[in-house]
């Protein structure tokens, strides 16, 4: 029975990567910006090897790292989490999803409008927090959605769960899916409820995304087509439209996440458990708390040893990272161009350098290699490598 779980710690870069400049990203190093927090305690990723990653100079390196270690570039012309996602799973974008840096055409408003029987306030690029502090009251008086956008491919909903209950929210989000496609096919719309009064609204954790399918086979398709389980935990399900999806967990935050992640891993199951914990980016990267993120990575590094002391023979843990959110980043509050870690742990898995890795594909390669599956068409696996 092999099993191979992977964990995105949404957000995690290491570093600028060499097509930075394209993104107005030069200098980002989100690893760098937490070691200058008094609250970063990660002895466990150190022993692990993350400071033996090529370019990482900004923490302790170890001469004994205990597990598989590199790096990877993003080959993929994106940034957001889809696409960092899709990539992962063995599925490269060349072309990039469609941005809106002006807000979203009429006509797509109007549908919307049409569909869901209300109003949109605001459709411009906005911050999450800052969105509602300044549309909610009008929010709250007209019941028009706060419909806003960012860098990255995404209709926002914002929606106080006093005027629109949850259920409806995320039904109006279904519809905003329906509308959104072709030339307007974000990839995800978000819904994005809040609640309390004016002045003190803040956001629950009862976010939905609601992505685009996937544009061709990923790593999942190749592993459920073989019989084997495809286990998702945290926003996986969402990413990828559930898509050969087996079993999924939905989660409210970090901690929730690496809960579930132990229980599923205390269960007997063949194939791919796929985990995102994505509080380092929606709690702390966009917000820009660099302690936050250090307390946040802190509380996971201390979390890891009980993960790995349910490792069986024959299962690989791989930590990975889907962009950048570096919290000092001064130009922007979006996600940021940068390497992103590849650490691989296992009772057969070597602790040797992986290098610096051309696409996060080879992380796919590498699964349908472990799982003996189908292969992905993108991706070099680095099974042998580690082995």
């Amino acid at each position: 029975m092999r099993r191979v779980f992977i964990i995105v710690l949404d957000s995690f870069g290491i570093g600028q990567a060499p097509d930075a400049s394209r993104f107005g990203d030069e200098g980002a190093d989100t690893l760098c910006a937490l070691t200058r927090s008094k609250e970063l305690h990660i002895p466990n990723l150190i022993k692990a090897g993350l400071g033996c990653i090529d370019g990482v100079t900004s923490i302790q390196r170890t001469d004994n790292p205990t597990w598989a270690y590199g790096r990877m570039q993003e080959a993929s012309a994106g940034k957001d989490t889809t696409v960092g996602h899709w990539e992962i799973a063995g599925l490269v974008s060349h072309e990039p999803l469609p941005t809106f840096p002006n807000g979203f055409p009429r006509e797509v408003l109007d549908a919307f409008s049409k569909a869901t029987g209300r109003g949109v306030l605001c459709n411009k690029p906005y911050s999450g927090t800052e969105v509602i502090r300044d549309y909610g009251p009008e929010h709250i008086r007209t019941g028009s959605y706060i419909v806003y956008t960012s860098a990255d491919s995404v209709f926002q909903i914002a929606a106080h769960k006093a005027i629109v209950p949850l259920d409806v929210l995320y039904e109006d989000c279904e519809k905003a899916r329906k509308i959104l496609t072709g030339p307007f096919g974000v990839g995800r719309v978000i819904a994005r409820p809040f609640e309390g009064a004016p002045g003190a609204f803040v956001r629950t954790s009862e976010r939905r995304d609601f992505s685009v399918k996937p544009f061709g086979e990923t790593m999942l398709d190749k592993v459920k087509k073989a019989g084997l389980d495809v286990i998702s935990v945290g926003k996986i399900y969402d990413i990828f439209a559930g898509r050969s999806i087996t079993e999924f967990h939905l989660t409210h935050g970090n901690r929730e996440g690496m809960e579930t992640a132990l229980k599923v891993a205390q269960n007997a199951f063949s194939g791919l458990c796929f985990i995102n914990l994505v509080d380092f980016d929606m709690l702390y990267g966009h917000r820009r708390d660099v302690d936050g993120y250090a307390r946040a990575l802190s509380e996971f590094d201390s979390w890891l040893p009980r993960m790995t002391a349910l490792m069986q023979e024959d299962d690989v843990l791989i930590l990975t990272a889907d962009h950048g959110c570096d919290p000092s980043f001064i130009k922007t509050t979006d996600h940021t161009r940068e390497y992103v870690p590849m650490l691989a742990f296992g009772k057969k898995i070597r602790p040797v350098n992986l290098g610096t890795r051309r696409t996060f594909a080879d992380i796919a390669s590498t699964v349908t290699d472990w799982l003996d599956t189908e292969k992905t068409k993108d991706g070099t696996s680095m099974a042998d490598a580690m082995t």
